[in-house]
């Protein structure tokens, strides 16, 4: 094949039977394909890069070249950048990074637009696999992404925060870890329980309950965790809309730019505002940074640099984002230190 050509990668096989891959795996085999095809690079060299055995490599290639995934340009569904994707990856260390379209309309707008979670649930379908524990942290994102659900190996499935609002509890993260139970056919560890209480007592006293100190239980197990992020302002971070006007000031004088499963965070990714923890029903941070695998959902411009404080914070492994996000993370964002993949890589061995 000529090196000036181009290559296709698609979730559709020539003259096949449809070939199911999920995000991730397509954007990995674009970004594989075009290292070797295009640019000349060894095997060796791309398992270096991507972090995984040049055995995972070849059977990337291997297996896109038998399926005629790989064709004379690089194609993936259309809702999928996958250039965006792999720059992301790259400048931030993630493990995936997966960018979908914004919204045509109003992209400066609206925050975590609703194919995030389409998306993103295709990418859980393709990183869980029987055996683990899967988390949900509470948040629009992924209760949009837990009804998208349509495959799940058997797993359990834990909650990781108390509820927004106990009244809503059907319709929010509770749902969303009945419904991915599910569809997994998995145990279900809700917490009946909101995600801020009025002091650190009633909080204490809380986590002590039996239903919820059975799902804490759980926290150290969780093997995939999905959460969401929030900016520190109002309708787009849940804990900005649950405390009061004074409690907003004091935190915002503490620099707080985002917002994690009820974790705050600088522009620089320091957690600031740790008081507030200690009201809260949530997963702690250090029990989240021995996850081995976090994918954040969150998405829109409003968002971005509440999504650039918490990658550089070390918590997230992936991403999964739009592309008002993505450009803003590439062009207007520094990375900082990034601690999270020093997690265990089951591929790269």
């Amino acid at each position: 094949m000529n090196r000036s050509e181009e290559i296709a990668v698609s979730g559709m096989s020539a003259g096949r039977p449809a070939l199911r891959m999920g995000p991730a795996e397509l954007v990995q085999a674009a970004a594989m394909a075009r290292r070797f095809y295009l640019e000349g690079k060894s095997k060796i060299q791309i398992a270096e890069e991507f972090g995984v055995s040049r055995f995972k490599v070849a059977r990337v290639l291997e297996t896109a070249l038998e399926r005629d995934l790989v064709r004379i340009e690089i194609r993936v569904p259309a809702e999928l950048d996958a250039e965006r994707s792999d720059a992301l990856r790259a400048r931030y260390g993630l493990r995936h990074a997966v960018v979908v379209e914004s919204p045509a309309e109003g992209a400066d707008e609206s925050p975590d637009p609703e194919n995030l979670g389409e998306v993103a649930a295709d990418l859980l379908g393709e990183l869980v696999v029987e055996g683990d524990v899967l988390g949900l942290a509470w948040g629009r994102s992924t209760i949009h992404m837990a009804a998208a659900l349509d495959r799940l190996p058997p797993c359990t499935v834990v909650q990781l925060t108390g509820v927004y609002d106990a009244g809503t509890a059907e319709r929010g993260s509770v749902e969303a870890v009945r419904r991915a139970a599910q569809v997994s056919g998995g145990e279900a560890h809700p917490i009946y329980a909101p995600m801020l209480l009025p002091d650190p007592a009633t909080a204490a006293a809380l986590r002590n309950q039996t239903g919820i100190a059975r799902a804490f239980e759980y926290f150290d197990k969780v093997t995939v965790a999905a959460v969401s992020i929030g900016s520190w302002e109002a309708g787009i971070s849940t804990v900005h809309d649950m405390i009061t006007e004074e409690e907003r000031t004091h935190y915002a004088s503490l620099g707080v730019a985002a917002e994690m499963s009820a974790h705050l965070f600088d522009a620089e990714g320091r957690r600031v505002g740790r008081d507030l923890g200690e009201r809260c029903i949530t997963v702690e941070a250090d029990r989240l940074r021995r996850i081995p695998e976090v994918v954040a959902i969150a998405g829109g411009l409003r968002k971005a640099e509440a999504i650039g404080a918490v990658l550089r914070s070390g918590l997230v492994t992936s991403l999964v984002t739009d592309t008002a996000a993505a450009d803003f993370l590439l062009t207007e964002f520094t990375p900082g230190p990034r601690p999270a993949l020093e997690r265990c890589d089951p591929d790269a061995v």
